[in-house]
C-alpha cells in the first residue's frame, strides 16, 4: 500500500478529482501573496472544518502531520531572528493550510482518478513526444507520497519515544532516509511488476 487513502467514504470522496485539484491549485495561488494573518488563518480554520466534516477517521489523520511541526517552528524562529515574527506567523500558517489541504485531497482521491484529472493538463506535452501518462503518474505519486512520508517519520518518532526520554533531534534523519529509499524501491518494483514506466503508454 503506497497511499493513505481514506477508506471510510465521505462527501468529499464524491467530489470530482479535477474539481479538488483545481481548488487546491487556485487556493495555493491565492494564498501565496497574502501578507495578512487573518485571511490565512480563516482559510486554515476552513480546511480544519473540512476534516471535521469528513468524520473521526479524517480528523485522526491530522496527527500524522506532526513531523511538520519542527519545521514550522524553525521557520518561525528564523523570522523572529530577523525581526519579522508577524511575517513568520503568516508563513507557517499558510504552509500548514496548504499541506493540510493537499493531504485532504490526497486521502479522498483515488490514484487513477487523480491521474485522469491531470492528464488533460499535460496533453500539450504529447506534441513534444512526451508521455502524458508517465508525467501524470509522477505528479500523482508526488502528491500521494507527502502524507505517506509524514506517517513514516511519525512512526519512527513514536518508536524513539518508546525507547528513550531524550528528544531524537537529527538522529531520525538517517533511518528516515533509509526507510524512504526502501519504500521507493518497493513502489518501483510494484510499478515494474505492472509493466513499468515503459508500459505506461498514452493509448
Amino acid at each position: 500500500m503506497i497511499s493513505l487513502y481514506l477508506s471510510e467514504r465521505g462527501w468529499l470522496h464524491e467530489v470530482p478529482a479535477g474539481s479538488k485539484l483545481l481548488f487546491l491549485c487556485v487556493s495555493s495561488i491565492l494564498l501565496l501573496p497574502l501578507e495578512s494573518l487573518v485571511p490565512v488563518l480563516m482559510f486554515l480554520l476552513t480546511v480544519l472544518a473540512l476534516y471535521v466534516s469528513m468524520g473521526r477517521a479524517a480528523v485522526e489523520q491530522l496527527k500524522m502531520l506532526s513531523p511538520l511541526l519542527p519545521f514550522l517552528f524553525a521557520i518561525f524562529a528564523l523570522h523572529m531572528l530577523t525581526g519579522s515574527s508577524y511575517a513568520g506567523a503568516v508563513a507557517i500558517t499558510r504552509l500548514l493550510a496548504m499541506v493540510l489541504l493537499a493531504n485532504l485531497v490526497s486521502m479522498t482521491t483515488r490514484m487513477a482518478d487523480m491521474m485522469a484529472a491531470m492528464r488533460p493538463v499535460f496533453a500539450p506535452l504529447a506534441y513534444l513526444g512526451l508521455s502524458t501518462r508517465r508525467i501524470t503518474l509522477a505528479v500523482a505519486l508526488m502528491i500521494r507520497f507527502a502524507p505517506v512520508l509524514f506517517a513514516l517519520f511519525d512512526s519512527l518518532n513514536e518508536a524513539w519515544r518508546a525507547r528513550s526520554i531524550q528528544r531524537p533531534r537529527l538522529r531520525l534523519l538517517a533511518p528516515f532516509t533509509i526507510q524512504a529509499l526502501k519504500l521507493t524501491d518497493k513502489v518501483g518494483e510494484a510499478l515494474q511488476a505492472r509493466g513499468g514506466a515503459a508500459g505506461l503508454t498514452d493509448k
